[in-house]
Parts: C-alpha cells; sequence; structure tokens
C-alpha cells in the first residue's frame, strides 16, 4: 500500500516555481487554497489571475480514489477507454455494499457472499489496471485514505461526495462523478470552475464536552445546506492548529453538507503527528520542506476579508455542542437549546438509537472520547437505555481500539460493533421493524439525516452531533438530555452526572493491523482477465451513448416537474438499489422515483402523455424510448445536491432523457450530466417554472449554434395549442460541448484513443 514517495517529491518540486509565478500573475499574496490549485495546473496551462466562480481551469489531480458502489460504474467506463494502466496512483474501497444488521463479523460473511461477483470484479478490474484494491472489511474510504494517502498540499478527485475528508491533512480532496474519475485515470486534465473563497477562522481551543464535529455543526447552521456551493472552505488562525489531524478531517468531511467543492487546513505540528503515527514520518519530513507553502500567506491570515470572498469567525472557546436536524443537516441547535426545540416542535423525546462511527467520527481519537463516557455508565451503573452501535472507520482503527480495551467497554454498556463499513449512514441498515414507519428519533454521529436516508422510514427523525453527545443521550434514551447540565438515576436509585469525556488523539502504542485488507495490483496486468459474467443481473458492460443529431430537439416530452429538494437520493436511490451500481439498465428502474410531482404532490407517479394514464417515473420513460420520444425532466432549486453518484445522470441519459432543466445545480450533478451528453439548464428567470404545464410537448432551440456564454430557447407548447418561448442558461465551455456533440465525454476520449 505504498504512498508513492516518488510522486509526492514530484508535486513538492513543482510548488516553489508555480508559487511564485502564481504571487507575480495574482498580484498579491496567496491563500493556501490558491497555492494547490495554482501548484497543480496542467502543463502548459497558463498562471493567470482567475475569476473566482466563473473561469473553467484544467488541473492535474495526484490521486483518485473510489468506493464500491461508484467505482462499479466508474471502472466499466475506464475499460472502454482503450487504456492499459491508469495514468495516475488510484485506489479501490469496499465499504458502500455491507448492511448492517446483526453485528461485525456475521454482516461481514453475508457481504462478502451476497456481493461475491462485485467484488471478483473490482478485485480483478484492480488488478488489471494497477489500481490498489481495499477487500470488504478494510475500512471506509475516507478514513483508509487519510490513513495511507492524504498528503499536505496534494490533491485528490474521489467517487464520493465525502472526499474532503482528507482536507484534514491539507489536501484538496473533491468529489466528483465517475467519468471525471475515468477521465484523470485516463490521463486527460480534469476540469473544475476556478472556486470562490469562504474563510473560516477559528480562535480559542475546544474544552470539555465540545469536539471538532461541532464546529462543522455551527458552520452548517451559518451557511446552510447551499451556502458554500462554488465554493472552498479554508480554516485557518490559532484554533485550527490546535484541533487534531482527523478532527480536521471531521470538518472538512461534512463541509460536503453545505455545498462546498471541499475544505481544507494548513500543514501543521498535529498534521506532521498524525502522519508520523500513521507511518509516514518521510512525508512529513518532506511536507517540512516546504512547510511556508502549505499555508496561506501571512498577509491573508491577517487581513482575510480582503483576500477571501467571505469570512466567518468562530471562537472554539466559547462554541456550544450541537445537535442538529431533524431531516437537514443545517437545522444547528446549540446543546443548551435542543430540549426547548424537541418539546416545541413535538419530536419524539425518547431515542431508539444511537450511532457513532462512520467516515466523519471513526477516527481513534472519537471512539476512545466515546468509550470515556461508556466506561462512566459502566461505573456508575447506567444502562444505556437507547440501541447503540458502532462502526469504527478502519480495520486499522478497529484493531487499534480493541487491543486497547474500548470494544469491551461498548459491549459492556451495551453497545453493538459494526463492520468497518458505510453501513446506516448511506441507508445500508436493516433496522428491525424500519416497514412499519413509525414515528421516532435517531441519533448519529454521520454527516447527513435526510429523510428515509438511515433506514427508509421517511417518519424516522434523524439528528446529527459529535459521538460523545450521541453516547450520552444513548445513555439517556432522552433527548431532552443535556449531559452538560443534567443528571440521570442509576439502577440503584442514585442520582448520578457524566463527567466531560476524555480521550487520546493518538494511540500511546501506536496503531496496530494484522490484516489492513489490503491486495496490490499486478506488476503487468496484460494478462488479467476482467470477471463480467454476461447474464449477471448486477454487473452489465457498457454500449456507447449516441452523439448528437446535429439539429434543435423538438417534441420532448415532460416526464416530470420535480418539486422542492430533488436530491441524487431522490433521483437514483441507495439502499437496496446499491445492489445494481454496475448494471444500467437495472439502476435505471429507480430513477426519480423519491422525486414528487409538482402537479400531484406524489412520488412515482407521471402522466404518461402517450396513454392518458399515470404510472410510475422509470416506467414511463421506457414507454418515450420504445416509442423514439425524447423527455426533458423539470427541476427546482439545488437539484442534484447531495451525494457524487453519476448514476442519477446516466439513468436518464440510457432511458432517453435528454435535458434537465431547473432553477439550479448541485455542482457535481451538474458535471455528470455534462460528462454524459446531456443537456443541464437552468431558467434564466427562475419564475418560469410556473409556466411548465403537465401536458407540455417541449423545444430546445439553438442547438444548431450552441456556444459558450449563449443561451438558449425552450418552448413550452400546451395542451391548449398556446405556448410560451422562454429564455435558459448553461455553464457548457467549448470542450463539454464537444462532449455534448460526441454524445458523452468518454465517446470523445474513445475516439482520441
Amino acid at each position: 500500500m505504498a504512498f508513492d514517495i516518488e510522486m509526492i517529491k514530484k508535486v513538492y518540486a513543482r510548488y516553489p516555481e508555480r508559487i511564485e509565478a502564481a504571487r507575480k500573475a495574482v498580484g498579491r499574496p496567496l491563500t493556501l487554497t490558491e497555492k494547490i490549485l495554482y501548484a497543480h495546473l496542467t502543463e502548459g496551462v497558463a498562471t493567470q489571475a482567475y475569476d473566482r466562480g466563473v473561469s473553467y481551469v484544467d488541473f492535474q489531480p495526484d490521486r483518485v480514489a473510489m468506493q464500491d458502489a461508484t467505482a462499479q460504474m466508474a471502472l466499466l467506463q475506464f475499460m472502454q477507454a482503450g487504456k492499459s494502466q491508469v495514468a495516475v496512483p488510484s485506489t479501490v474501497h469496499c465499504d458502500h455494499l455491507i448492511q448492517a444488521e446483526v453485528g461485525a463479523v456475521q454482516d461481514l460473511t453475508k457481504a462478502k457472499d451476497k456481493n461475491k461477483e462485485v467484488y471478483d470484479f473490482l478485485a480483478s478490474v484492480s488488478n488489471k489496471y494497477g489500481l490498489g484494491f481495499w477487500k470488504p472489511g478494510a475500512g471506509i474510504i475516507h478514513q483508509v485514505v487519510l490513513e495511507n494517502y492524504a498528503f499536505p498540499g496534494g490533491m485528490m478527485i474521489g467517487t464520493d461526495s465525502h472526499t474532503p475528508n482528507a482536507g484534514g491533512l491539507g489536501m484538496v480532496a473533491i468529489g466528483v462523478g465517475g467519468a471525471d474519475a475515468c477521465d484523470v485515470m485516463a490521463g486527460l486534465p480534469w476540469e473544475l470552475k476556478f472556486p470562490k473563497l469562504i474563510g473560516v477562522k477559528l480562535t480559542g481551543k475546544l474544552s470539555g464536552w465540545t469536539s471538532a464535529k461541532d464546529v462543522i455543526l455551527k458552520v452548517a447552521g451559518i451557511l446552510t445546506v447551499k451556502g458554500g456551493t462554488g465554493a472552498i472552505v479554508e480554516y485557518f488562525g490559532e484554533g485550527a492548529r490546535s484541533l487534531s489531524a482527523t478532527g480536521k478531517g471531521t470538518i472538512c468531511n461534512m463541509g460536503a453538507e453545505i455545498g462546498a467543492t471541499t475544505s481544507i487546513f494548513g500543514y501543521d505540528e498535529k498534521s506532521a503527528a498524525y502522519l508520523k503515527s500513521t507511518e509516514r514520518a518521510d512525508v512529513a519530513d518532506l511536507a517540512n520542506g516546504i512547510a511556508e507553502h502549505l499555508t496561506g500567506d501571512e498577509e491573508v491570515y491577517a487581513n482575510p476579508a480582503t483576500y477571501f470572498d467571505e469570512v466567518i469567525e468562530i471562537n472554539l472557546s466559547e462554541l456550544e455542542p450541537h445537535v442538529n436536524g431533524p431531516f437537514t443537516p443545517d437545522l444547528a441547535w446549540p446543546i443548551s437549546k435542543f430540549a426547548a426545540a424537541v418539546k416545541e416542535n413535538g419530536w419524539p423525546a425518547k431515542l431508539e438509537v444511537g450511532l457513532i462511527g462512520s467516515c466523519t467520527n471513526s477516527s481513534y481519537e472519537d471512539i476512545s472520547r466515546a468509550a470515556s463516557l461508556a466506561q462512566q455508565a459502566v461505573d456508575k451503573k447506567l444502562i444505556a437505555k437507547s440501541e447503540y452501535t458502532i462502526t469504527p472507520g478502519s480495520e486499522q482503527v478497529r484493531f487499534t481500539v480493541d487491543r486497547d480495551g474500548f470494544l469491551d467497554t461498548f459491549g459492556q454498556m451495551g453497545g453493538v460493533v459494526l463492520a468497518n463499513a458505510c453501513g446506516p449512514c448511506i441507508g445500508q441498515w436493516a433496522r428491525h421493524g424500519a416497514e412499519k414507519q413509525e414515528k421516532n428519533s435517531i441519533i448519529t454521529s454521520f454527516n447527513r439525516n435526510f429523510a428515509k436516508r438511515a433506514d427508509g422510514n421517511p417518519n424516522t427523525h434523524s439528528f446529527v452531533a459529535s459521538p460523545e453527545i450521541v453516547t450520552a443521550l444513548a445513555i439517556a434514551g432522552d433527548l431532552t438530555f443535556n449531559p452538560l447540565t443534567d443528571s440521570l438515576v442509576n439502577e440503584e436509585g442514585e442520582s448520578v452526572k457524566l463527567d466531560e469525556p476524555s480521550g487520546l488523539e493518538l494511540p500511546t502504542k501506536g496503531f496496530a493491523v494484522e490484516d489492513a485488507g489490503y491486495q496490490k495490483p499486478a506488476e503487468d496486468g496484460s494478462q488479467v482477465s476482467v470477471a463480467v459474467s454476461p447474464t449477471s443481473d448486477r454487473l452489465q458492460l457498457l454500449d456507447s451513448f449516441q452523439p448528437w443529431e446535429g439539429t434543435d430537439l423538438k417534441g420532448l416530452k415532460l416526464l416530470i416537474k420535480a418539486k422542492g429538494k430533488c436530491t441524487t437520493d431522490h433521483i437514483s436511490m441507495a439502499g437496496p438499489w446499491l445492489r445494481f451500481r454496475g448494471h444500467l439498465d437495472n439502476i435505471s428502474n429507480n430513477m426519480l422515483i423519491g422525486a414528487v410531482n409538482a402537479y400531484t404532490d406524489a412520488t412515482n407517479s407521471v402522466k404518461n402523455q402517450l396513454t392518458g394514464a399515470y404510472g410510475e417515473v422509470p416506467a414511463t420513460q421506457r414507454d418515450y424510448k420504445a416509442n423514439g420520444i425524447g423527455s426533458i425532466v423539470v427541476g427546482d432549486e439545488n437539484y442534484g445536491e447531495g451525494s457524487s453518484r453519476e448514476h442519477a445522470a446516466m439513468e436518464p441519459r440510457f432511458l432517453g432523457v435528454r435535458a434537465i432543466l431547473v432553477k439550479s445545480f448541485a455542482r457535481i450533478h451538474e458535471t455528470n450530466l455534462k460528462k454524459q451528453g446531456m443537456l443541464g439548464l437552468t431558467f434564466a428567470n427562475p419564475a418560469d417554472y410556473d409556466l411548465v404545464q403537465e401536458d407540455d410537448s417541449i423545444d430546445i432551440v439553438g442547438l444548431t449554434a450552441f456556444a459558450p456564454g449563449k443561451q438558449l430557447q425552450v418552448v413550452l407548447n400546451h395542451a391548449d395549442g398556446s405556448s410560451d418561448t422562454i429564455q435558459v442558461n448553461h455553464t457548457y465551455n467549448e470542450g463539454q460541448i464537444e462532449w455534448f456533440k460526441a454524445g458523452s465525454a468518454l465517446n470523445l476520449i474513445k475516439a482520441k484513443a
């Protein structure tokens, strides 16, 4: 599992010259974000003062990381690119397909059997094309990357929206779709709109019950789920330097919940300590050699308002623990006000389950602090009133915390250790009784809490907090319990109070592991066969999408006008559908089944204009496709927010949807649509959304002169014979227009190969 020290040396060798050139180009001091971006410009791209939020720029990332659910489609696409090896170091991590139900051993055994053909495919394709392969049970992608591959000043893309976790070690790490990963693995540059910059100045120091998780819970409350869109969030200040590397990772990880492109901290002593603890002292030595380039310039941090587009300041010494939710990760409640909010809103106060771990909070520090509370429960004769689960982030963390006795402590409190995988955090949770859809409350240390996400029950009120707060509330079994001020009655009838949690940033005896779960690829993969059965219902080799026919698009049917929030979970649900991530035809049967029809307020029910009857969204679209009729999807604000899954773009493309017209897009989803040769359009006047009628036949005009910055026209032909012509915008550049014309970005890669 070598982390390519030679590659890191080459990256660092570019820094002094590139950063000096960048300073001259922009004529001012640089933020850390700008330094890393300029150091990763593709060779031959001119250094200039890029217009934030406007300019599209080509970069060359150092790494690609993929989780098993998204890697299937990404690697199926890569197989079509005509390459014998990946062009940059790349890894696959088997963490998404393991369903939590009983406990770690049983669940992992069941997953290996159930998903054998997928794991065999991923192992074989990785072996053939030179990718490192992390077996099921090895850990969650972001924790494994932080422990093994992340390095200060690097740039990585990953096929998961929480890839920014690596920002805790000073890496610009960005979640993308599989098509982007395919391009980079094929050796092509990766394009990003030069981001706006949000600076978060942290002063003071955390203490007591407050943890790094509370920083991002506070920031989410300030910026909301859309406030970071199109921006990179850069944390700085004395408070930032006081946080552990894994605590910084937690903050960067959940930055995805504010829509941020990524989040980042500068290199410091905490970073160096973590690198050394995870057997990467040589990386720390290299970073020390260019340390001045791995943080923002002093003038930037002295006068942040001059250099950032927005600045937030948080005093860690005054920060309260927070609980966010329900149903959205940006509804932020300080713990002192949370009990009142529970009562006033009528949320179920009885806590059914507390869940700690996940890619966001599964470090040694997180588990040791939670274990200190579990030990108190045992010592003070308190039995947890709620169910309680623990998800270690990696086999290395699990082995180490087991060695140090923490898992035994959780067991004494009544906790259940789940597999080193995503599990309930992504809906891979066979929660008994969830099918009854009863109103209930759970609390997690995860990152997302959208309705139905964890257990499929729309009435589960899911809240997000730190592992410490989750543990304390699970012991109490009551959401109105404030561990900072309230007492509990133990099994002997005594009133007892929980003391502040304590823990260690890093294990005093070092990390340990017997089998990390890593497979090194073959030196020469030319003779390796990729395992894909032609009769499989889980894996399917891809056919190329058809190129644009060279004309305007006329007579498109309205498939659905989606109302309100329409995330990638609504467009392509996870949970039981994860098993079809490598089979485009089968998974397309979940297309938009969670989207709310603006005309009926129903889900998975739309009017088929050919028959006049209402039917399921995928079936209706398949009928249009069978009759050679294209269609269009209309959506609301921030369409496609959430995970990076490109299936949400591939499924409509595969089934014959020609365009997505919305008020605004989430960044990753818009890019995914472009990659697949789809038209992603926005209303020039958002109020025109209201003009779209259920029986409309729609024309898209101006495609024969399709050009960057040039509006297109959409004609809404209504059933009564009237029509409305509206202006629509797009963000396609010259290269992306070529993707559209070729039918997809992959088609263009194949043509050039």
